[in-house]
């Protein structure tokens, strides 16, 4: 699978969980905790391997555009990693205020996967190679498959 198609693959999984976080009621503690490991593990094999191996490709392969694209890209993970994720993991899921940073999660995240793939993706085809893609999504499924492990034992 090539890089990009890896990536949307991702996207496609944690907006559905997301969907799924935001519409459960705070009667749904149980779901909601695990809704939000699944979130938390799958966003960080996600951001891990983009900021390890496809953005640094797509920076050295482009220009001044594309420097600015990778670290907006960067600032919105560490938005939504650093900031917002810690902040719902120590709120207690029965509560509105659970419900409303779930929210606010869900439309960072939505917004950072929307400018990834109608600008950045869109460059990345005509930047690199379709090989060039193959190999990197060869590099990506690899390095996520030992976080996915690496969390799963943790």
């Amino acid at each position: 699978m090539d890089a990009i198609s890896l990536l949307k693959e991702d996207h496609k999984l944690v907006k559905s969980l997301l969907e799924e976080l935001t519409e459960s009621t705070t009667r749904a503690v149980k779901r909601r905790g695990e809704l939000l490991e699944k979130i938390h593990v799958n966003l960080k094999a996600h951001t891990t391997i983009e900021e390890e191996i496809f953005y640094p490709a797509f920076k050295a392969a482009g220009k001044k555009e594309e420097e600015k694209m990778y670290y907006e890209a960067l600032e919105e993970h560490r938005a939504a990693e650093d900031l917002v994720l810690p902040d719902l993991l120590n709120t207690d899921p029965s509560t509105e205020q659970f419900s409303g940073r779930a929210k606010v999660l869900k439309e960072l995240i939505e917004h950072h996967i929307e400018e990834e793939e109608k600008e950045m993706f869109k460059d990345a085809k005509t930047l690199l190679s379709k090989d060039e893609l193959a190999d990197l999504g060869a590099k990506m499924q690899e390095r996520k498959e030992a976080l996915l492990a690496e969390m799963a034992s943790a």
